[in-house]
């Protein structure tokens, strides 16, 4: 094998495999931020909402659901430029950092809507309710954590 062709296979391999860990990166980090099923449990089943807490905490998770379901599209076109980037030249060019960058800016807008509308629920509970809540919350951001 000649060195040439040696390095094109290797630049080759390294950007499939490189495509592979931020696809999956991007992958595990969309199912962390979406609500356990835990917390979802503890608003619905064992923090005995009043009927309007429940009617506000409705409309706050189909909000969510909205700017979710888009900034998960938005990943996933990321995703798919980053896909078109690498095919087209196999090279680190600007046309593959700026859809990672776009990845990245749509993890991040994902995160921190995650955060607002966990908060946002928050707002409505009682004290009591609350601190149920936040034990829930944190460790739902914690149980991974050595």
């Amino acid at each position: 094998m000649s060195a040439t062709r040696g390095l094109l296979l290797t630049v080759f391999l390294s950007v499939i495999a490189a495509s592979a860990g931020a696809w999956g990166g991007a992958h595990y980090v969309v199912g962390r931020m979406h609500h356990p099923a835990s917390l979802h449990q503890t608003i619905h089943g064992k923090l005995q909402l009043t009927p309007e807490q429940d009617r506000r905490i409705g409309g706050l998770e189909r909000d969510y659901a909205v700017r979710r379901h888009a900034l998960e599209a938005e990943m996933r076109a990321a995703n798919a430029d980053l896909a078109q980037a690498i095919q087209a030249t196999h090279a680190y060019t600007p046309a593959v950092q700026q859809a990672i960058d776009r990845s990245h800016h749509a993890m991040s807008a994902l995160q921190k809507q995650s955060i607002l509308h966990v908060l946002a629920m928050r707002q409505v509970l009682t004290p009591e309710q609350s601190a149920k809540f936040d034990d829930t919350v944190v460790k739902a951001l914690t149980e991974d954590v050595s």
